[in-house]
């Protein structure tokens, strides 16, 4: 199947998703999105597939976070849709029966790290740099970054980076427990993650499928956190902490919140 905003192939029974968007850091517009949804399920479908890899085509960016100049000016209500949909996609990675790769080129930001997060494990190159930098918006993470990045990092540390903003490197992404492997090169990526993936295709399929969903089982999907990160993510969008924080990305500038 063809998409416009990502390449997709199978090799060795491993579906490979890549985001194709280099011009625009591998952004996750609308469009992207559904694109992501459509080849996780053609490849969750398909039964000589194994495992998926998901990456960014370059090496700059995995995805560097939502196309802010698609959301600038939503309502309240828009803004809970938008929120709702990606956490019904990345829901839809994270429950995958069939293990999925994340290999992190470049940066993972926004909904980039919330994408990587989703995904049952993460390898990174050396260069990779991961961040929730929403409140530089007066927004929060909407695909469910407040929770996840609890879940794999801790509360303290989670705070520590949804209250500044800032990105940290593989090294250290791998110290905290958000990575689980960083190779030298982006070139490393793709032979990483294949090697394990190929390692998971030789054990049970139905017991490979029933570890990953008893493990999700852990942080049930249902709690509160994650409706309220969708409600609350819809009404900042009409903030004035909102409309200064996105303009200001988009006219290159920092922002001034009162």
């Amino acid at each position: 199947m063809a998409y416009d905003n990502l390449l997709y192939s199978i090799e060795d029974g491993i579906a490979v998703i890549t985001i194709n968007r280099p011009d625009k850091l591998n952004a996750l517009n609308r469009a992207t999105l559904a694109d992501i949804e459509s080849a996780i399920e053609d490849a969750q479908a398909n039964p000589g597939v194994s495992g998926i890899l998901l990456t960014g085509s370059g090496e700059k960016a995995f995805a560097a976070g939502a196309d802010i100049s698609e959301f600038a000016d939503f309502t309240p209500e828009q803004g809970m849709e938008l929120s709702a949909t990606g956490h019904d996609i990345f829901n839809e990675i994270e429950n995958s029966e069939k293990p999925v790769i994340a290999a992190v080129n470049g940066f993972a930001l926004g909904g980039g790290c919330e994408l990587a997060m989703a995904c049952h494990m993460r390898i990174a190159s050396a260069n990779a740099r991961f961040g929730q930098p929403e409140v530089n918006l007066g927004l929060i993470p909407g695909y469910a970054g407040t929770q996840r990045l609890v879940q794999l990092v801790g509360k303290g540390k989670a705070i520590e980076l949804l209250l500044t903003g800032d990105a940290i490197k593989a090294d250290e992404a791998h110290r905290l427990g958000l990575v689980n492997h960083v190779v030298e090169t982006v070139a490393d990526l793709k032979p990483k993650a294949m090697e394990i993936l190929k390692k998971i295709a030789g054990k049970g399929p139905i017991a490979v499928a029933n570890c990953i969903a008893l493990v999700n089982d852990f942080y049930d999907m249902e709690e509160n956190g994650f409706e309220n990160e969708v409600e609350t993510f819809g009404a900042l969008f009409q903030t004035p902490e909102f409309k200064e924080g996105t303009q200001a990305f988009l006219e290159k500038r920092a922002p001034k919140f009162r």
